[in-house]
């Protein structure tokens, strides 16, 4: 097993952290549309929200520290299928983020640098960043803290600019904005407000996609740490704005709000550094989405949702293969749009909204069937409830704002969805497509034998394909549970039921009893019983899947009770189905 060196706090914090502190880029002014001069308020209240979301991530995470994020926590506590809606999800808000990142940062570089082409220089961004991501993750690493820092340093030099601005100007601009009357009412637009400022958050759920490439215990200092980056640029930048600029002159500069308050706070040499940081930043929530969306399809992979060719990794760790297949979907989405980021913010808006809501669900879940599971810390179900309740309010009001936005969501998710339908369902499809092949080809009885015969072998390997669940000589309700999840979320006709004495001595004869009862109530799964002398652990199930060529991710445990003395990630990726 090959063992790749893990991101540090910093590192893990600048890839997540690049995209979701690039949001004051946009989400700002987008805010200050809709809330006028009470923007800062509703990414105050958006920070809240994060607050509350920081626990939701932290217990179910800490419970279940492998890779995959809402998709993750949903296959370790229902179906594959409802998963699958999570993940699906999941890849097309990043494959949504990682064009409009580039596209926004191309647009930036072309205000500098008016000759750059922006549709060719998106293109050859997302080029640029699938080679660096391929060279592996520390050294894409490197390039995201570089940028991190000068973002970070970027953002907080405009908001000085603007105090050293209020200080020489006074507070005529501010007391002008604070006196003009709100268009829909403080509260629709307070509701509106939070609901645009929502989409500033974007990046917050990254990091559960790749923790297993963090060091122990750097996930939840990096929730920590986006949630004050985020909990302090935000607001400051909207407040900053609203004292330094008239309402009406910050919508008409939408695209490149902060370039055009440092032109007015600092100079045009200021305007050029905020555009040139925006450049790097947005390549960043770039990079952000490569990262996020190897660690999820990979485990996809793992799991055979995907196909298996996916997995093959290069020397520095990385999947060039699910590296290359994300890239060509973000060239295609550009080219099919044709650079036009309306149809884009759509997908991204109601795709990201939706992920997070999955996650809330996906700790209620884990509170209920997992409860057994060791974790680090835990949310409370009223501010699970709460969290909830207000993305769900967010994706309300972007629905109301933007309704073609659902429309073009629809347009991608239901194709995205029905791809992911047939790979689950293959088995039952190679089976079908076995009838069709004999009446088919009837005549042609020899095309008819190789074709059936290339179909049986991939069905056979489907199914020959064995899994193994760890016992504790549970009761015959519990192993019961076990066929039916393995019966409906599994392609195989082979299960190994193994316990490991470790010294407790020999299995009753009750428990054998009850295995018998199981193998001819499932005639379709052969059950072969194991009870083997051995400790444990990591080390006992890595050295059973060498033996028996099973990969660990085909082996199924309970949930462990506070006493197990080992980590659920430390077993190398066994999954929990009971």
């Amino acid at each position: 097993m090959q063992h790749h060196k893990k991101l540090s706090e910093l590192a893990a914090t600048a890839i997540c952290g690049n995209d979701i502190t690039s949001s004051c880029l946009y989400v700002s002014s987008l805010t200050i549309i809709y809330a006028g001069q009470y923007a800062w308020l509703a990414l105050l209240i958006v920070a809240a929200v994060l607050f509350i979301f920081r626990k939701i991530y932290g217990e179910v995470v800490g419970a279940l520290p492998l890779n995959g994020g809402a998709y993750n926590v949903l296959l370790n506590t229902t179906s594959k299928s409802n998963a699958s809606i999570a993940a699906c999800l999941t890849i097309l808000s990043y494959m949504t983020t990682a064009v409009i990142s580039a596209s926004e940062g191309m647009h930036y570089l072309h205000n500098v640098f008016p000759s750059v082409p922006v549709m060719a220089a998106t293109a050859v961004l997302i080029t640029l960043f699938l080679f660096l991501v391929m060279s592996g993750i520390s050294e894409s690493s490197i390039v995201a803290i570089v940028i991190f820092v000068l973002h970070i340093l970027a953002m907080l030099l405009l908001i000085g600019s603007g105090v050293w601005f209020v200080m020489h100007n006074g507070l005529d601009v501010a007391k002008l904005n604070f006196s003009q009357p709100l268009k829909n009412g403080f509260g629709t637009a307070l509701f509106l407000g939070f609901s645009t400022a929502m989409l500033g958050i974007s990046g917050f759920e990254s990091s559960a996609n790749f923790v297993e490439e963090q060091k122990q215990g750097v996930f939840r200092k990096t929730l920590r740490n986006m949630w004050v980056a985020v909990s302090v640029i935000n607001p400051l930048m909207a407040l900053t704005a609203v004292a330094v600029l008239p309402i009406a002159e910050i919508a008409g500069h939408q695209e490149a709000l902060l370039s055009h308050m440092g032109a007015n706070t600092g100079g045009q040499w200021l305007a050029t550094f905020i555009s040139i940081d925006a450049v790097l930043v947005l390549s960043g929530a770039l990079l952000t989405s490569y990262v996020g969306v190897n660690g999820l399809i990979k485990r996809m992979t793992l799991d055979r949702i995907l196909p298996q060719f996916l997995l093959k990794e290069n020397k520095k760790g990385s999947s060039p293969r699910i590296l290359i297949l994300f890239y060509l979907l973000c060239i295609s989405v550009l080219l099919i749009t044709k650079g036009e980021l309306g149809p884009l913010a759509g997908v991204y808006t109601i795709s990201f909204l939706l992920v997070m809501i999955y996650f809330g669900f996906g700790n209620f879940l884990l509170k209920i069937k997992r409860a057994r599971l060791p974790r680090p810390e835990t949310a409370s179900t009223l501010s699970v409830a709460l969290a909830i309740l207000a993305v769900a309010a967010a994706l309300y009001g972007n629905v109301i704002m933007h309704a073609d936005y659902l429309i073009v969501f629809l347009q991608y998710f239901v194709p995205a969805m029905v791809i992911i339908f047939i790979l689950l369902s293959r088995n039952v499809m190679l089976k079908y497509l076995l009838i069709v092949v004999d009446g088919f080809f009837n005549t042609l009885k020899r095309a008819a034998a190789l074709t059936r015969l290339h179909i049986s072998r991939n069905l056979k390997k489907l199914n020959d394909q064995e899994f193994v669940y760890f016992t504790k000589a549970d009761d015959i309700s519990v192993l019961n549970k076990v066929m039916i999840y393995v019966q409906e979320n599994e392609i195989t006709k082979k299960l190994r039921i193994v316990t490991v004495l470790g010294g407790r001595g020999e299995v009753s004869k009750a428990f054998l009893d009850d295995l018998s009862v199981l193998d001819r109530a499932y005639p379709e799964i052969k059950i072969e019983f194991l009870s083997l002398e051995g400790d444990f652990g990591p080390e006992f199930i890595e050295q059973l899947s060498a033996d028996w060529q099973i990969p660990i991710n085909f082996m199924f445990i309970s949930s462990p009770s506070d006493s197990f003395s080992h980590r659920v990630s430390d077993l190398g990726g066994v999954r929990l189905i009971i």
